[in-house]
Formats: structure tokens, C-alpha cells, sequence
């Protein structure tokens, strides 16, 4: 992958911006796309490891849409299986098919936490479906979810702890991601430092009884890959058996990145419930919720029975994608790739830290890691606050303007694809040497 052409201020991105505006709210999709006036990203074509703005300027993108890219945009292999599915079988009949159970069964060989699974659209729907599962078989309703994990955009998941507004001292407060959020969605759950289990266990025993489900992403996507720890992931899964609450792993972003089984193959800890999407579909739109059979199979229609569905559940475009992306997944060395990459990359990135006399830390697998500019690996997001947060969101726009793409919030990961194999480090260096210069004032 040859270094991209440097970008040059984008001409057009006002033009684009306030001509969205007349029909979009932020002039953008989603909230998330707009990053001010004169900084939001106008993507025309996407390929392997790089997308090209509507000015022509080309970035080696590690942002990947927030991880679903796995092994490269408009990857050949899946975009042809996608294609002849849509013209030899069709998109969506709301019946069922072959193709859903052939994915599953491949899922089952990298997943052996999943015994019964069942299909969604998005992370959101997953997360919904798997708590809705969860309250329906403990016959509970209260959720404990751990701080810096995000779990999608519905109400009960819209609650966070509010580390930019917390002084260090005390507890955080916990509040909603905006207006719209009733009060009530928040009664239910209930919030713990990652690897705190003593935290853990107060809350349990705060409500015991009355808890379904631990939520938690072992390894934090939006929190710099901040991971749990060996002995919080043992004592996370004795707590919950001894309190009779489901343990529900949010592998939204983990999922078919990290290992082909997810962070339960690295922990060696299977949880009751698991949900996933990104990566399981390499940027088509597919999701899916699963664990142990005698869980899900609270699903049915009988009396007591939890109801899931969808108009566009297992829909032949998602599942195609998953079909030909999980194959590959499982049958070559891609996930290898990403890893042998990404940890070329942080060797890169340190020997440029040290010249400019930076302590960091690196967080999470290769294929999906933190940067933390500081002495101390956070161990839960309360931690992230004492790094050098500003620094970093100085030298990744750095990047991004020198042709690297990435999210300058060091809550969110650098992500890996397989097309990244041949990024070329050199330029890489050079480029965030001088990145850091100029972020330093030097």
C-alpha cells in the first residue's frame, strides 16, 4: 500500500455540508459523521485499506467505520458472493432459508459459546434482543453494565458515566447521551468500573435478586481497548452463576476480529449470551445474538415466551456477506494479517513516541488497538482520564491532514484489515513524526 497522495484542504466539503443541511439535521446521517464545519469527510470511493474524498484526497483509513472492515473495502471475494445471491435467490421474502443455517453452522465451528443463535441488523438490535432474552428466561429486569462500554443507540443503553465532567474525586455522574432519553430508561441499570470486583459485588448484592444480566464489552471499543483482566473475567463469571444472572459479552466490535472466537477465545470464558456484527459481515449489515441453547430457547411463542423478529432479519444481502466473510475468516491467515500488522504499527508508533521523550502505552490485540499517551495502561475507564487525551486528538488531525485516517478520539481503537498487509511503514513514520512535531509545537 504506497503512502496516499497528501490531502489539501477540502474545497468542496462547505459546499457538500450546507447542501446537506437543507435536507439532514447536522447537514450528515448520523451524529457522528460531523466533525465541524470546515473537518467533515466527504467519502466518494472506498478500496481495500484507503477511501478517497470528493476532493481526491486518498487516506490509509484505520477509522474502518468503526471497525466493521475486516478485510478490505469492496473486498472481491464477498461483494461476488453478495452479487449472486441477490440474482440468483433474491434480497428478502420474510420466509426462511438454507443460507442462515449454513451461517450459523460455520459461526459454531469459531464459536463454541454459541449453541443458539439468532439474527439482527445492527450492534443495537443485537444488544436489544439479547437483554430482552435475558430478562424473559431470569424472569428479572435489572442489568448491571460496565463504565466505557457502548452497547448501541436505544434508550436503556444511552446512559454513561460522565468522565469530562467528573474531577477525579467520587463517583462520576451517570447521565444520558442527550435530551430524549426518559429518566425512567435509566432506573433499571445499574454502573461499575471495569476490573472493580468488589464494585461488582456491591452491586450485586445492592440488588439481589433482581439482576439479569451483566452487560460488558471485555475488551473496550469505545474506550481505547481498555481490557479486562484474567482474574475479572473468573471472578465476573463466578459472580454472576453465584447470583443467578446471565453474563452477557457485547462482542459487537471484538467479534470475529481479536481471534476467529472472539475475546472468549482469548479469555478462555464463555459467556451465556453474545452478541455481534461489524466485522462478522465486513461492512454489509448484518448482526446476531446467540449462547446457550436452553437460554435462547426461551424464544417462542408459547406462553412466557420472549418475541424476536424483524422485517429485515436474515436478510439474504447480510447473510451472504457473513457466509463468504466467516469462510474466510476461518480458512485463511486474514486475522494473522491484521495482527502482524498492527503490531508493526505500534512498534512504529513507539520508537516515534520516544524520540519526543513521550511515555505510552499500547491497549487490546493487534488487530483492534489503544494508544494511551501516559505511563500507566488504563485498566478502566475512569483511567483514561488521566491520559494525555489532548495530545493524542492533536496528533491524529495531525495525521489526517498528512493522509492517514483515523478517529482522533483515543477512546476509539485503531482497527486493522487485511488489505492493510502492505501499508507501508516508512511513510507511516515519517508521517507521524511529523505529526507528533507539530502536535508538540516543535
Amino acid at each position: 500500500m504506497n503512502a496516499p497522495r497528501r490531502p489539501f484542504p477540502g474545497a468542496s466539503r462547505a459546499t457538500r455540508l450546507a447542501r446537506g443541511r437543507q435536507h439532514m439535521p447536522m447537514g450528515v446521517a448520523e451524529n457522528y459523521r460531523y466533525w465541524g464545519d470546515d473537518e467533515t469527510i466527504f467519502v466518494d470511493t472506498m478500496k481495500g485499506g484507503t477511501i478517497t474524498d470528493f476532493d481526491g484526497n486518498t487516506y490509509v483509513d484505520f477509522r474502518l467505520g468503526y471497525g466493521p472492515i475486516i478485510l478490505g473495502y469492496r473486498d472481491e471475494r464477498v461483494d461476488a458472493a453478495v452479487v449472486q445471491t441477490i440474482t440468483e435467490q433474491g434480497t428478502v421474502c420474510g420466509f426462511s432459508g438454507e443460507l442462515e443455517v449454513e451461517v450459523i453452522e460455520t459461526l459454531k465451528t469459531m464459536c463454541p459459546n454459541i449453541e443458539k443463535l439468532r439474527f439482527a441488523n445492527s450492534g443495537t438490535e443485537a444488544v436489544m434482543g439479547a437483554v430482552r432474552v435475558a430478562r424473559g428466561f431470569t424472569g428479572r429486569d435489572r442489568i448491571i453494565q460496565v463504565e466505557g462500554g457502548f452497547h448501541g443507540l436505544y434508550d436503556e443503553m444511552m446512559w454513561k458515566s460522565d468522565l469530562e465532567g467528573w474531577d477525579g474525586t467520587g463517583e462520576p455522574a451517570v447521565i444520558p447521551f442527550g435530551k430524549g432519553i426518559p429518566a425512567s430508561s435509566r432506573t433499571l441499570s445499574g454502573f461499575v468500573p471495569l476490573n472493580d470486583c468488589d464494585a461488582l459485588d456491591r452491586a450485586f448484592e445492592e440488588a439481589r435478586g433482581e439482576v439479569a444480566a451483566v452487560v460488558l464489552e471485555p475488551i473496550q471499543g469505545n474506550a481505547g481497548s481498555i481490557a479486562s483482566t484474567d482474574a475479572y473475567m473468573a471472578h465476573l463469571k463466578a459472580a454472576c452463576e453465584r447470583h443467578g444472572a446471565l453474563l452477557i459479552m457485547d462482542e459487537v466490535k471484538t467479534g470475529f476480529r481479536v481471534a476467529p472466537g472472539g475475546v472468549q477465545e482469548l479469555y478462555g470464558v464463555h459467556a451465556d449470551m453474545t452478541t455481534y456484527a461489524k466485522a462478522m459481515g465486513n461492512g454489509y449489515p448484518v448482526a446476531a445474538f446467540g449462547g446457550r441453547a436452553d437460554v435462547m430457547d426461551v424464544i417462542s411463542f408459547e406462553a412466557g415466551g420472549v418475541v424476536h423478529g424483524g422485517t429485515y432479519t436474515a436478510n439474504l444481502i447480510g447473510l451472504s456477506a457473513a457466509a463468504a466473510t466467516l469462510k474466510i475468516l476461518a480458512t485463511t491467515d486474514a486475522l494473522a494479517t491484521c495482527d502482524r500488522v498492527g503490531a508493526a504499527i505500534q512498534e512504529v508508533l513507539s520508537s516515534v513516541f520516544t524520540k519526543f521523550d513521550l511515555e505510552h502505552q499500547f491497549a487490546g490485540p493487534p488487530a483492534m488497538f489503544g494508544v494511551h499517551l501516559g505511563s500507566h495502561v488504563p485498566t478502566n475507564y475512569r483511567d483514561w482520564k488521566k491520559t494525555q487525551s489532548a495530545l493524542y486528538e492533536a496528533f491524529a488531525k495531525n495525521l489526517i491532514r498528512n493522509g492517514l485516517m483515523l478517529e482522533p478520539d483515543s477512546r476509539e481503537p485503531w482497527f486493522l484489515c487485511e488489505a492493510h498487509a502492505s501499508v507501508d511503514l516508512t511513510w507511516l513514520e515519517e508521517i507521524a513524526t511529523r505529526s507528533m512535531a507539530d502536535a508538540l509545537g516543535r
